[in-house]
């Protein structure tokens, strides 16, 4: 029992919490600033508990929850991401008036959820972990009620989110037929090429798992509840779900799906060079930024997906090294977005930006060095995110996805470049409002910090990821 605990702790202390703060933001008059403080508290302490609890693998409850390096590398990962999410958006939150009390409880309830598909070894408890984020995630997504398209794309969301849900619950009651058992290690033992049926199933979790990473061609929420949800929740939505949706994937193929290989490996290297391709030439036209940074991401997502197309465990690493990069220049992105205010409106066009740095130098080269990351260029981060991924394709002689990677990153710059050039080449248009933000410049730095000095020791995060997939 006492064992039990141990594992579960980073679990119950967050549920815990959730409770609790709720309670607190309730009976003290719906106080927003408290809860949000209580929140951080929160996330910064659930973080330490994992910190500092053992690596060695762990099962509990019949062998259906599991503690090991890599569910806890990634519900660390999950806990910083939301850190600077929520606290950079703290400002942008108060001035759209959504600063409610269950905000950051909301949140919070996604992230157990998300930490208990992390921990999953049985399809049961994985599933109850989806809906428990789902849940969350549709509230966020429509929580501007007052907004026509924050409300337009809470239902989006909520609409296809079932539908998908709904073939990976029947995808999951089908493998559990055809292999008797909802535990991952024994239906790994029972799955095989002659098992048709499990195949068959199989096919229904990825298009489930592809949704919610949004890989084409289950990416048709993406650029409208992008565009439409407030930025704080956006920048969320690019950010922590994306982390959990790939870190199932790799878990999938690499547990219950490692012995049919061949089967799920054509169909990841479709949705990985169907999204690469999407990515790069759909946002070519787009105008409003943070519709572009969804077609980005769909992009960005197909290559993390090149990686896990390879089967070994070379190219999960290199996916999981990808989707680490992804997310600080991520951060970095939509923090910049709060720094475009003028007269309190919050601008979201690239034409916004036109000649920004000629008034506003630091933030025209914070979006300088986050978009050439984003776009490749070496030496920064992004470059070597694609560069570990290709590496591990080349590797596995898919000279095809490496060739399609490779020529959708050179178009996919093209439009990183055109926002360059309106930022130091355009007339200057607008003046921002005076920079009072303080956590969103420091966010906005430290990604550009990791981004710049990231060729200076880049085995440190490799060595941390390559422990992951050690057996």
């Amino acid at each position: 029992m006492i064992n039990s605990l141990n594992i579960l702790l980073p679990e119950v202390f967050l549920t815990l919490s959730i409770f609790s703060i709720l309670m607190i933001g309730v009976f003290t008059k719906k106080s927003f600033n408290l809860v949000f403080n209580l929140s951080t508290i929160t996330l910064l302490v659930t973080a330490g508990i994992i910190v500092n609890s053992s690596n060695v693998s762990e099962k509990i409850f019949l062998d259906s929850f599991m503690k090991d390096s890599f569910s806890n590398f990634f519900k660390i990962l999950i806990l910083i991401s939301s850190l600077f999410v929520l606290n950079s958006s703290r400002n942008f939150i108060t001035a759209k008036k959504i600063n409610k009390f269950e905000y950051p409880i909301i949140i919070l309830i996604s992230i157990l959820g998300m930490f208990f598909m992390l921990s999953s070894n049985d399809i049961i408890l994985f599933y109850l972990g989806l809906e428990l984020q789902s849940l969350a995630l549709y509230i966020l997504a429509s929580i501007d009620r007052d907004n026509l398209r924050s409300s337009e794309s809470g239902i989006k969301y909520f609409v296809l989110s079932a539908l998908s849900s709904g073939l990976l619950l029947y995808g999951c009651s089908l493998l559990y037929g055809f292999t008797g058992s909802t535990n991952f290690d024994l239906i790994a033992e029972q799955l095989n090429e002659d098992n048709t049926g499990a195949i068959f199933a199989m096919v229904f979790i990825l298009v489930g798992l592809a949704f919610k990473v949004s890989a084409v061609p289950f990416h048709m929420w993406t650029p409208d509840v992008y565009e439409g949800a407030p930025t704080s929740i956006t920048s969320f939505f690019a950010v922590v779900p994306k982390v959990v949706g790939l870190a199932l994937l790799i878990k999938f193929m690499f547990i219950p799906f490692s012995n049919i290989i061949l089967e799920w490996q054509t169909i990841i290297i479709f949705i990985s060079i169907a999204s690469m391709i999407l990515g790069a030439v759909a946002a070519i036209v787009q105008k409003n930024l943070k519709r572009l940074l969804a077609y980005s991401s769909i992009g960005h997502v197909g290559y993390a997906l090149a990686g896990v197309a390879t089967g070994e465990a070379s190219g999960y690493e290199s996916a999981v090294v990808y989707i680490s990069i992804y997310v600080v220049m991520n951060i970095g992105a939509f923090s910049c977005l709060y720094l475009m205010k003028k007269n309190g409106e919050y601008k979201e066009n690239i034409s916004d930006l036109s000649g920004v740095s000629k008034k506003h130098p630091a933030l025209a080269i914070s979006f300088l060095i986050i978009l050439f990351s984003l776009a490749g260029i070496p030496p920064l981060g992004g470059f070597f995110a694609k560069f570990y991924v290709f590496s591990s394709v080349i590797e596995q002689e898919m000279y095809s996805l490496a060739i399609i990677g490779l020529l959708t990153t050179v178009i996919s710059a093209f439009y990183y470049l055109r926002i360059i050039k309106t930022i130091y080449f355009d007339d200057s248009v607008i003046t921002f409002d005076p920079i009072k933000d303080r956590f969103a410049q420091f966010t906005i730095f430290l990604s550009c910090t990791v981004l710049l000095t990231f060729f200076l020791y880049p085995s440190f995060l490799n060595n941390i990821v390559n422990s992951l997939f050690i057996n």
